[in-house]
């Protein structure tokens, strides 16, 4: 390959690597609906963020329930071995204490059903 050839190549690469890099910035940054406010109180959502009270949210969608190294769930999570998909995270946020006996979050859910699609919707987008 010619010097111009690997220069090319470089600097494809490079403007690669940078639309790649906005394009997880941007899906960090979604807008949180103010349906995920109370949620907000205790998750955070950005990538790389430390747990608070309670885990970190973001790419939710792509684990199962209590596989988050640094954060400490109570046995039940642990051993519910739900895969975080948008039906198992509604059914979940509308009443998670009936979806996993134990569970130590206190959140006693969301019932409007226009609000808990809001926050699945802005969960799924964090990835």
């Amino acid at each position: 390959m010619s010097l111009y050839g690997f220069r090319t190549v470089i600097a494809f690469t490079q403007v690669l690597a940078g639309c790649l890099l906005a394009g997880a910035a941007l899906a960090e940054s979604l807008p949180r609906p103010a349906a995920f406010a109370p949620c907000a109180t205790c998750h955070v959502t950005q990538s790389g963020q430390k747990s608070t009270i309670g885990p970190n949210l973001f790419g939710i969608s792509q684990r199962s329930s209590g596989v988050l190294a640094e954060f400490n769930y109570s046995p039940a999570m642990k051993s519910a071995g739900i895969e975080w998909n948008p039906k198992n995270l509604e059914a979940f946020i509308a009443s998670p204490r009936e979806q996993v006996p134990g569970t130590k979050m206190p959140f006693p859910g969301v019932k409007d059903a226009a609000k808990l699609k809001e926050i699945v919707d802005y969960l799924s987008s964090l990835q």
